[in-house]
């Protein structure tokens, strides 16, 4: 078995409770994908100096965020976790010339249990999370990815977990299907044409070359999860872009999958909407 790996917007915390298109195309994919021995999830919400596996035998649930319903905080992913896994996301860094830490006590924040919730909400599939490092940018991403690629022969789903747009200082006063406006849309459509005609070395640049490319991303960590999804698909890999859409106008929730040449996509997919 050979799965694709997949890059995620997961949005604001309070998507499970949100009617929105994100939350609907979320989840029907689970049911779409065969079933992964294990969930590996490179999270926005995890920053460390250098990457680090999660090792634990079953996962807290982190809410880390404040200010929201209190339906949100009673939420919970009980996912076991895989010490196994984790030693093998170690060795296949470390053979890399990545150096790879151990935590053997953190649980999945909300960069992984939100998605996971609406796309396996039965939480019975081992989940493991690795760490950004937005200090070291895309391409040390897309490498960490490259060295991760073997894991996809092996039955583990890799997950790369942040938003397609996330600039945060325009998301107050906006409904959560307000639509998206220019600036957010013309960055979305340059970086799917980048992505699905391999221009990796634009997107390895995307802040001088795409437009508004600062304004969508003030900081990287929301975009650094989707080249590693990239590079788990190894060289040359090959991007499908299964759903566009926005949410509060300012955050676009596009989810894509990876697939190294050559790969044949062997399930359906719930069909791209129209982006709002």
């Amino acid at each position: 078995m050979t799965l694709p790996s997949l890059f995620l917007s997961h949005g604001a915390p309070t998507l499970p409770l949100t009617d929105a298109p994100a939350r609907t195309f979320l989840s029907q994919l689970g049911a779409t994908l065969e079933r992964p021995r294990a969930i590996l999830v490179i999270s926005a919400h995890w920053e460390t100096a250098q990457p680090t596996v999660s090792a634990v035998e079953r996962n807290e649930t982190i809410h880390d965020f404040g200010g929201f319903p209190r339906a949100l905080y009673d939420m919970r992913y009980p996912a076991p976790g895989s010490p196994a896994v984790a030693a093998r996301v170690a060795e296949l860094l470390g053979a890399a010339g990545l150096a790879c830490k151990t935590d053997r006590s953190r649980g999945l924040d909300h960069g992984a249990w939100v998605p996971l919730l609406l796309m396996i909400p039965q939480a019975n599939i081992p989940v493991l999370q690795l760490s950004v490092q937005p200090h070291l940018g895309p391409e040390h991403h897309l490498r960490v990815g490259r060295a991760l690629a073997p894991l996809r022969q092996e039955g583990v789903l890799i997950i790369g977990s942040g938003s397609f747009t996330h600039d945060l200082s325009e998301f107050r006063g906006h409904g959560p299907n307000d639509p998206a406006p220019a600036w957010v849309n013309s960055f979305a459509d340059w970086m799917d044409n980048a992505l699905t005609t391999g221009k990796t070395a634009e997107l390895l640049d995307y802040r001088r070359q795409a437009p508004f490319a600062t304004k969508n991303h003030p900081t990287e960590e929301h975009l650094l999860p989707l080249y590693a999804a990239l590079g788990a698909a190894g060289e040359g890999g090959q991007a499908e872009r299964l759903h566009a859409s926005s949410t509060y106008s300012v955050l676009r929730m596009d989810v894509y999958a990876f697939h190294a040449p050559g790969e044949l996509v062997q399930h359906d997919r719930p069909a791209v909407p129209a982006v709002a």
